[in-house]
Order: C-alpha cells, then sequence, then structure tokens
C-alpha cells in the first residue's frame, strides 16, 4: 500500500517540474502567477499523502496553513 502512495508522491513531483517549466517561461506574468499557485496546490497534496502514509496528523495541519498562505499569497500578487 505505502508503494502506491509512493508511486503517487513521484508522479506529483514530476508534474510540479512541469509547473516550474511553465512558471519560468510562461509568457505572461498571470500565466506565470498561475504556475507557481499549482505548485503550490501540488506541494499542499504532497504534504497530506506523506501524513496519511506515515500517520501524523500534524501534516495535515501544515497543509491546511500552506493553503491559506498560498491563498493569501495569490491575491497579494494579482492585486499588484
Amino acid at each position: 500500500m505505502v508503494d502506491i502512495f509512493l508511486a503517487m508522491a513521484i508522479t506529483i513531483v514530476i508534474a510540479s517540474f512541469v509547473s516550474l517549466y511553465r512558471g519560468i517561461e510562461g509568457p505572461g506574468i498571470f500565466n506565470r502567477i498561475i504556475a507557481v499557485n499549482v505548485i503550490g496546490t501540488k506541494t499542499i497534496v504532497l504534504l497530506v499523502l506523506i501524513g496519511f502514509i506515515y500517520e501524523r496528523p500534524d501534516f495535515f495541519d501544515i497543509a491546511l496553513l500552506y493553503a491559506i498562505l498560498n491563498f493569501i499569497m495569490t491575491i497579494a500578487a494579482t492585486r499588484y
């Protein structure tokens, strides 16, 4: 069962690199903001997945805090 979750985590990391490339090579600022937001969302999913694998509920709290910070950062970046 852990092998399946590990494969999912590796897939999420690979997908994050695709989003990172889009963030670096994006044609406009809004594409870059969306790419950073997608990376943040995938990081949140990865934190929840790691918390589920190791059976540590602390990771869920950290993921929730990171989600709030990701939202605030996106709003601040689009505002200015």
